[in-house]
């Protein structure tokens, strides 16, 4: 199972920088049921080409997926095309060990990450069902150029006719992140035995490799429907959160204009800026999620100590994948912890903050557990400043794709207008010693205000006596 990756971008040697792989060494890295290799057939100035090659281990395969003895699949178990076609486990191959460059990241040489090159890529082999063109309505939308070879069942018996496996080669003008990210994905796309467990993480992979692009690719729900191998209820959720996900709504046919910067950046840049304004050391993120927040506040030397905090485990673990922290110096991970623990609840690891952030967080809890949030938050952890952002229910009615009455997200409990959101701010300053002020963030409708309303929490000592 071999990808070549060659351009002729010159100095073509830059190739070996964004992938992090040494050109004159042959790497080895260890993959389910098997091991991943690196090396470079070619390194000049005018070319260079990397290989990914997978060495699968039929054996191993069936150990790990553990096959009941007896079954009518024991043979097929062990007689397959795993070990020859790229599939599932290519794209596993291409996050492991290709990790640096399908995340955008090079600390030696920056500057080449948003250049875009001439790449030429070889996957040799790839089962097609649908032949060449169920390639060109996946690739062809990309800007890809594609040419095939078809692969005879057997080349003594040529009346047997083409297999459904093809060696594919295709062309394009991306970058490097660009190129991985596709094939991240669309490798998969073309697996219909996936080699492992398809759970909820699948669609935040989709979003996190494949959002920029994915989200206006004409084949879209093909594509997300077959990464999902085709589970109605997991196909159902994705679809919904890419066409409603608010976060994504520049993207979508709405009637309000397409922002300069997506919302959710624009309200973790606001955030960030708050806090730096506050004078905050120690912050706390409650419902940090996947660490999206917590990744824009570490570069900031004015915070020692940043906690996030969530309910969820899985969303902690990618989080803790997404920040690098086994990565980090010592004094890096000094700086950084990751919690698990539920803002319903006192928790005393969660006082003595400076500020703490809850971005679009309390729309996702039942209309009665706030109160047990505002003692948890105002109450016991008392932080001096809060911010709280959350989204208003007005400017719904600008986005087009939002039928009326709808919320923007699935999981959303409530939504509140401006003057609902204020009012139970105002009523939770007044109870816990809190002055509070009020603003919007995203693009500002005169009728309907903006598409996130926030409020910043700042503590004031009670009088005394």
């Amino acid at each position: 199972m071999i990808l070549n990756i060659s351009t002729t971008h010159q100095p073509a040697t830059d190739l070996s920088w964004l992938l992090h792989k040494h050109p004159s060494k042959l790497q080895s890295f260890p993959i389910s049921g098997g091991k991943a290799h690196v090396f470079y057939p070619e390194n000049t100035d005018k070319k260079c080409t990397a290989t990914l090659l997978l060495d699968l281990n039929n054996i191993d395969l069936v150990r790990k997926l553990k096959t009941p003895r007896g079954s009518s699949l024991d043979l097929q178990s062990y007689v397959n095309d795993r070990p020859y076609t790229a599939s599932s486990f290519m794209s596993t191959a291409i996050a492991k060990v290709f990790s640096s460059a399908l995340n955008g990241k090079c600390n030696d040489r920056p500057e080449l990450l948003n250049q875009a090159w001439d790449f030429d890529i070889t996957i040799g082999a790839l089962r097609v069902a649908g032949g060449m063109e169920n390639l060109e309505r996946i690739f062809k939308p990309l800007g890809y150029e594609i040419a095939v070879e078809g692969i005879p069942y057997d080349s003594t018996f040529l009346d047997w006719g083409d297999s459904p496996y093809y060696i594919v080669h295709l062309k394009n003008h991306c970058t490097l992140q660009e190129l991985l990210s596709h094939l991240y994905i669309l490798l998969a796309v073309y697996d219909k035995d996936r080699h492992y467990w398809i759970s909820d993480s699948e669609i935040d992979k989709l979003f996190d490799k494949g959002g920029n692009w994915l989200q206006t690719h004409p084949e879209r729900a093909f594509i997300i429907r077959r990464f999902l191998k085709n589970l109605g209820p997991l196909t159902k959720k994705a679809l919904e959160r890419f066409t409603l996900n608010e976060e994504n709504s520049q993207e979508n046919k709405a009637t309000v204009k397409t922002e300069k910067s997506p919302l959710h950046k624009q309200r973790l840049e606001t955030v960030t800026e708050l806090l730096k304004q506050s004078g905050a050391k120690t912050i706390v993120d409650l419902g940090c999620g996947e660490g999206k927040l917590l990744k824009m506040l570490l570069p900031e030397p004015q915070f020692d100590h940043i906690l996030g905090m969530d309910v969820s485990m899985r969303s902690l673990r990618i989080a803790k994948e997404k920040l690098y922290l086994d990565n980090m110096t010592p004094n890096q991970r000094k700086r950084i912890d990751l919690l698990q623990s539920s803002l319903t609840y006192r928790d005393e690891r969660l006082t003595g903050f400076d500020a703490a952030a809850l971005v679009e967080v309390i729309e996702h809890l039942e209309p009665e557990s706030l109160h047990s949030l505002e003692l948890a938050v105002f109450k016991y952890a008392k932080p001096k400043t809060v911010i709280i952002t959350t989204p208003n229910k007005e400017y719904n009615r600008l986005y087009e794709f939002l039928e009326k009455g709808k919320m923007r997200h699935g999981d959303h409990r409530f939504e509140w207008t401006r003057k609902e959101f204020q009012e139970w701010a105002n009523k939770v300053a007044s109870a816990y010693n809190y002055q509070v002020s009020f603003g919007g963030i995203g693009e500002e409708d005169e009728t309907f205000g903006t598409p996130s309303q926030l409020a910043v929490f700042s503590f004031s000592e009670p009088l005394r006596n």
